[in-house]
């Protein structure tokens, strides 16, 4: 195997390795990125509820 052969391979190890961790750091803002998707749905579903919670408390304030 000559110098120009473990180059070769020392370049192609190092763009394996760049690549893996692109790929890795791009599957970690998926999963950071879903997850912030569910937590605003659960939040923003919560909110009617927390509305209506609110609404029927004053209503309550006011009747008595």
């Amino acid at each position: 195997m000559g110098i120009k052969d473990q180059f070769q391979d020392k370049a192609r190890d190092l763009a394996d390795k760049a690549q893996d961790s692109t790929g890795g750091a791009r599957d970690k803002a998926r999963d950071r990125a879903s997850q912030a998707q569910d937590q605003a749905r659960d939040r923003a579903s919560q909110a009617p509820d927390e509305a209506r919670e609110a609404a029927q408390e004053q209503e309550d304030k006011f009747n008595r």
